[in-house]
């Protein structure tokens, strides 16, 4: 097993927290992980990324090459658009398609999003809003890792806990909106793909 994924986002997005979740996932399932990120600037909405290697046989690198990534996790649509050339053709690309206008020409969306869904593998969906319908707008990066959940080599209940783990000092509330923000991203994304 060996999954290799780039998460992208703007920072204060909440990248890091989907790193630390699948993580913490990973090994508890008895899996090796590697990272490597790289943050931007939040209060500028700077870029920001993580390569995330997780395998049941060790890793050499932390780094994932060009063409080699399994996955894409954005939670932001031109993020996620930045880093296809990572990308294998038989690859997800799993993204958010509410935009961050972080830079002054700033594609249309509706051309960023035309790009998408021109992928053979991708599930975009609008994270915000579910996220907002669940209690708790915060939680549109654990929407988006739910939508990437069946193609992640990982036991989802592994993910769940791992969300109770990270969350669990907030509160019970605050674990349970996460949970169904995570749940209803999968279902979304087993609902549009069959998986």
């Amino acid at each position: 097993m060996k999954n290799d994924i780039i998460l992208a986002g703007v920072g204060g997005q909440g990248i890091l927290s989907i790193a630390a979740i699948i993580g913490y996932a990973a090994v508890q399932s008895g899996l090796y992980l590697k990272q490597a990120e790289v943050h931007g600037m939040s209060q500028r909405g700077g870029d920001v990324q993580s390569h995330l290697r997780l395998s049941s046989e060790e890793i050499a690198s932390d780094l994932i090459p060009l063409g080699g990534a399994d996955m894409i996790i954005s939670v932001e649509p031109m993020e996620s658009l930045r880093y296809l050339p990572y990308l294998k053709p038989q690859g997800w690309l799993v993204t958010n398609t509410e935009v961050f206008v972080n830079i002054p020409n700033y594609p249309e969306k509706e051309d960023v999003l035309k790009e998408i869904a021109n992928l053979p593998r991708h599930v975009s969906l609008d994270a915000d809003k579910i996220a907002g319908e669940i209690g708790n707008k915060k939680a549109a990066n654990v929407v988006v890792l739910g939508a990437a959940s069946p193609f992640i080599d990982i036991p989802f209940e592994k993910l769940e806990e791992a969300v109770g783990f990270l969350f669990g000092k907030k509160g019970d509330e605050l674990v349970e909106m996460n949970l169904a923000a995570l749940r209803e991203g999968r279902r979304i994304a087993k609902s549009n793909t069959g998986n």
